[in-house]
C-alpha cells in the first residue's frame, strides 16, 4: 500500500478543504479506521450529507466476492480461512471490473491523484483517481459536461459521485 502522503488529518484537511469544489464543502467527509490487529489495514470512508457513501477495504472486497459467490464462507471458520484465495480472486478481478477496492488501492489512487494533473486525473482509467478528482474544485463544469457519456458507461457508484458534483444534495 501507497504511504499517505503526510499525516491523515494534513490529507482529509486537502481533499476536504483546499480541494474539494467549493459548494460541496461540509458536504463531503473522508475517514481512516486503523483497528489493533488489522496489520497495517485500514478502512477508508466517504461521507456525503452526513451519510456513508462508500467504503474501501479488505473486508468490502472480501465480503463482495462472498456475495456474488466467487469465495464461500462459513460461520464457523477462523479468521485465517477467511481469508483463503482473496489475493487470487484480487489478481483475478481488477479494478476495472469490481465496484469495491481495497484500502491499498484507495491509498494508491489517492497518491496518483496527489500527483498527477486535474486532466490526467479526471480521465484516468482508475474509478478513486476520478472519483477525487470529480470532486476537485479546479474541475471544470464544461470538461465534467464532456464527461457525462464515459462516466454513465462506468460503475454506478462513480455516477452518483458524478451526478452528486453536478448537483449537489442530489444523493
Amino acid at each position: 500500500m501507497a504511504k499517505i502522503l503526510g499525516s491523515w488529518s494534513g490529507m482529509r484537511k486537502y481533499l476536504e478543504e483546499e480541494m474539494l469544489y467549493e459548494p460541496l464543502r461540509g458536504k463531503v467527509r473522508y475517514n481512516c479506521t486503523a483497528y489493533a490487529g488489522m496489520d497495517g489495514c485500514r478502512i477508508f470512508e466517504v461521507f456525503f450529507c452526513g451519510k456513508l457513501f462508500k467504503q474501501f477495504s479488505w473486508e468490502t472486497v472480501n465480503s463482495r466476492f462472498i456475495s456474488e459467490g466467487l469465495s464461500r464462507k462459513t460461520g464457523s471458520m477462523s479468521i485465517a480461512e477467511y481469508w483463503v484465495g482473496f489475493q487470487e480472486l484480487l489478481g483475478k478481478y481488477p479494478m476495472n471490473v469490481r465496484s469495491e477496492y481495497t484500502d491499498g488501492e484507495f491509498a494508491d489512487a489517492l497518491e496518483k491523484y496527489r500527483n498527477s494533473d486535474i486532466r490526467t486525473s479526471l480521465f484516468s482509467d482508475d474509478p478513486i483517481v476520478k472519483m477525487f478528482a470529480i470532486l476537485d474544485r479546479r474541475a471544470g463544469k464544461r470538461t465534467l459536461d464532456a464527461m457525462g457519456d464515459s462516466i454513465a458507461e462506468g460503475p454506478e457508484w462513480l455516477r452518483r459521485v458524478y451526478e452528486f458534483r453536478m448537483e449537489p444534495g442530489r444523493l
